[in-house]
Order: structure tokens, then C-alpha cells, then sequence
């Protein structure tokens, strides 16, 4: 079969696939809410130089609109509770709450909200936004990757939607300087969110 009867057929079968399962019209961009047992927030910074630390925030929520005819995803809103960081360390965390870094208590959460999107492959593209942390907003650009669209096979079988942001900030640029003279603490801050989110009727 040529590749592009081949690619053809694959789109048609794809798209009886979701008329059969009761997924959302291809051509209506669809508002879904992030599920918070499905959603991660985690990041990696350097120790010295010597080692990375990985951490992650239990407290995730928000939303996004999905085109699944376009494949593109925006209007995103994601809300972190700060003191929900967990590095699994009890210490390290507790530091981490405060002004030396996060500033939970005067700043209770983090915030990031799509300002644009871009694609660029069939399943990856450039999101950019305003990301707000420690009362300061600031733009960053992530990579965005499509994981892929399915409704679930248990439960209330509701129609969900996977995608994956990657990027980095300098954590001096929103105030926080601890650790940065001497390298103890690297500037540089790894960030992955993993979005899985539930559709909206």
C-alpha cells in the first residue's frame, strides 16, 4: 500500500474509532479540566554541582482547550500549591517553604497561563505563557509533546487527554538567591508537567 493511501486509511479508521467510542467531535475544540490524581509538577536543580535534586509538587489543578482536528492545545491554566513541594526530604522541604525559596506562607501558590501556542510536528509545538512565582511574573517557552487522547475504559468513562511541557527559569530572576554565591544551589531550574485532563461537557 502506497504511504499515502496507507496514512488515509489510518485517519479514517482513527476517526470511526472516536465516532464508536463517543470521543468529541473532531472539529469542536473541547475545555478540559487537569485531573489532580493524573497531573505532576516536578523539577530537577543542581546540588553543588555535584549532584541534581528532583522534586515534585503534590498540588496541581487547572485547565486547557484541546483541538483535536488541529492538534493543538491552549488556554492553558495550571495552579500549584506551593507547600506541597516534596523532595522526600523533610528538611530540605521545610527550607523550601520558606522565603529562603518558595515563600509559601506569603505566597501560596504558582502559577503559569498560556499567552500562545506553536506547533511544530505532528504531535509536538512550543507553548509560551506567564509563569508567577513568589509574586513575580515573568515569560517562559516550554517544548509541548501530544501524548495522545483515549475515553477511559472504568469508572465514569469520561474522555481524557495527555500532554507533557518541558522547559527552564533562573530561579534569581524571581527572587530567589539563596545558594547561588559558591554554586551551592544551581540558578537553573528543570521543569516537566505532565498534564493528563478530563473533558468538560
Amino acid at each position: 500500500m502506497e504511504p499515502g493511501l496507507h496514512r488515509t486509511v489510518l485517519m479514517l479508521a482513527l476517526g470511526i474509532g472516536l465516532a464508536l467510542s463517543g470521543g468529541p467531535a473532531a472539529a469542536e475544540p473541547r475545555t478540559y479540566r487537569i485531573d489532580p490524581d493524573h497531573a505532576s509538577f516536578a523539577f530537577r536543580i543542581s546540588h553543588m554541582g555535584l549532584a541534581h535534586v528532583t522534586g515534585f509538587f503534590r498540588e496541581v489543578e487547572g485547565s486547557f482547550t484541546f483541538d483535536e482536528e488541529a492538534m493543538t492545545i491552549s488556554d492553558v491554566k495550571v495552579e500549584v500549591a506551593t507547600d506541597s513541594v516534596d523532595t522526600g526530604h523533610k528538611e530540605r522541604d521545610a527550607h523550601l517553604r520558606k522565603k529562603d525559596f518558595l515563600w509559601s506562607e506569603e505566597h501560596p501558590t504558582m502559577s503559569f497561563v498560556s499567552t500562545g501556542t506553536e506547533r511544530t510536528e505532528e504531535r509536538t509545538g512550543r507553548i509560551t505563557g506567564d509563569l508567577t512565582l513568589r509574586g513575580v511574573t515573568r515569560p517562559v517557552t516550554f517544548t509541548l509533546t501530544y501524548n495522545g487522547s483515549r475515553r477511559y475504559p472504568f469508572g465514569d468513562k469520561h474522555h481524557a487527554v495527555g500532554a507533557e511541557a518541558r522547559g527552564a527559569i533562573r530561579r534569581s530572576e524571581f527572587g530567589m538567591t539563596y545558594g547561588l554565591e559558591g554554586n551551592l544551589v544551581g540558578d537553573e531550574v528543570e521543569i516537566v508537567i505532565g498534564l493528563e485532563g478530563i473533558q468538560q461537557e
